[in-house]
């Protein structure tokens, strides 16, 4: 095999690709850590939630051994899930066209919560990549029909968060 003329541009592209590559592994747990602490978190009454999020967090990551290094974006998520749920959750309503958000299936309800919080406010995440990362997450923890429920309705709020700006309802004529 030949070397590119320019080895250097060979060489950065590489770099790209494994940072790349290893980044989106790390995101993808992150993603999945988040998953399942929401998951749990839906069978948890609320008046037996007891401490905050953060002690709740570690408390989780010792008992299922969440990967140090997925930890810090999970936290994001969560912290941002919570904080902004009632507009994540409105938005996803909006979308859900003929489904009740208490009626979608908790794995496929999460991970819209997700995607929709990705797309919201995490600016260096693309919506693209939103969205598949949750369809690919679906695949692996969701019903043979989450996939392509999942990508439906993400694309669906992707549509209106770019017709609006924030996914709130645009005004009327």
């Amino acid at each position: 095999m030949v070397p590119p003329e320019d080895s250097s541009c060979f060489c950065g592209s590489l770099l790209i690709w494994f940072f790349y590559r290893y980044l989106m592994g790390i995101r993808r747990k992150s993603r999945e850590s988040a998953l399942q602490f929401l998951f749990q978190d839906d069978f948890t009454a609320e008046d037996a939630v007891t401490g905050d999020l953060q002690e709740r967090f570690d408390m989780f990551c010792d008992l299922y051994e969440v990967s140090r290094k997925a930890r810090p974006y999970t936290l994001e998520l969560l912290q941002g899930i919570f904080k902004n749920r009632e507009h994540v959750d409105s938005l996803i309503r909006q979308c859900a066209k003929n489904w009740r958000l208490e009626r979608i299936a908790i794995t496929d309800r999460n991970l819209l919560r997700i995607g929709v919080f990705e797309m919201l406010y995490c600016d260096d995440v693309p919506d693209q990549v939103a969205i598949n990362e949750a369809v690919e997450i679906a695949k692996r923890y969701g019903s043979d029909e989450s996939p392509s429920f999942v990508n439906g309705i993400l694309d669906a709020v992707k549509t209106r968060i770019q017709v609006s700006g924030d996914g709130s309802e645009s005004p009327g004529p």
